[in-house]
């Protein structure tokens, strides 16, 4: 049965351990969202622009199956808010590994966010999560967010982000989604003390291109095993130039200014 985790976890990471992956998993809170009107037609374009994997809703794993083809496949397992909430409450699971072995999933995505003022509901179904994966031999996403999305600019510290990576390992994740620090050196400090990958988030829509890239080349040079990045990609003009400009990046170990040339 490790043999089959494995498998799976060779459908997200190549063979030189890293990945990168399209996050498509916002409208599931957010609802109609610029780039995502049609799922079917950016998804065949992340696809042709050179993309590992997907991470995604339960509707887009089941409607768009033809359309995501090889793509490895993360099944976003938790939610329960929605941005027209008046009042947003924790995040708890929604599904859960038996639906994701439904679906031919190759791994589940869900939140950490330990610092955060839900962190009692969100640590405890994270772990509940690992050990329920760890039966089936599924590869388990953890979104470590020091205090989650409620104040970034205090929260996302390195030191904090640090914290929040190494508690994920601990908790038994294969594998991490986390923000990027800003400065190579202080994201290496965090790879080397964080023994299981970590893959960087794109975050909100960057108006410059180079900006974007040079966080990711940076995050790359740091140890990083990959990116995870949607409106990035999206809500670009055209989603698969912006897919090769970071998959160069990711697997070439191009330069910022060569994987700019995928753009032109």
């Amino acid at each position: 049965m490790i043999g089959l985790k494995t498998h799976r976890w060779n459908r997200i990471f190549r063979e030189d351990g890293k990945a990168l992956i399209f996050a498509m998993d916002h409208a599931g809170a957010f609802g109609l969202m610029e780039g995502l009107e049609k799922p079917g037609e950016v998804i065949r374009k992340v696809r042709a622009g050179g993309a590992d994997a997907i991470l995604t809703t339960y509707g887009v794993c089941t409607r768009f199956a033809k359309d995501i083809g090889t793509l490895g496949l993360i099944l976003r397992v938790d939610g329960g808010n929605t941005l027209l909430a008046k009042e947003r409450g924790p995040m708890q699971l929604v599904y859960d590994v038996y639906d994701a072995l439904r679906i031919g999933a190759d791994a589940v995505g869900t939140m950490g966010m330990p610092g955060s003022r839900f962190e009692a509901v969100t640590l405890p179904y994270l772990s509940e999560l690992v050990a329920q994966c760890a039966e089936w031999n599924v590869p388990v996403m953890a979104e470590m967010l020091p205090g989650g999305f409620e104040d970034p600019g205090e929260w996302w510290t390195p030191e904090n982000i640090g914290h929040a990576c190494r508690i994920g390992a601990e908790l038994g994740v294969d594998f991490i989604k986390t923000a990027y620090t800003g400065d190579a050196e202080s994201f290496r400090a965090i790879c080397e003390q964080v023994y299981v990958p970590i893959v960087v988030l794109g975050g909100s829509k960057s108006p410059d291109p180079r900006d974007l890239l040079d966080g990711i080349y940076g995050a790359m040079q740091a140890g990083a095993s990959g990116v995870a990045v949607g409106r990035n990609i999206s809500q670009y003009p055209e989603p698969d130039k912006m897919t090769a400009a970071i998959a160069a990046i990711i697997h070439e170990g191009a330069s910022v200014d060569a994987a700019l040339e995928y753009l032109v």
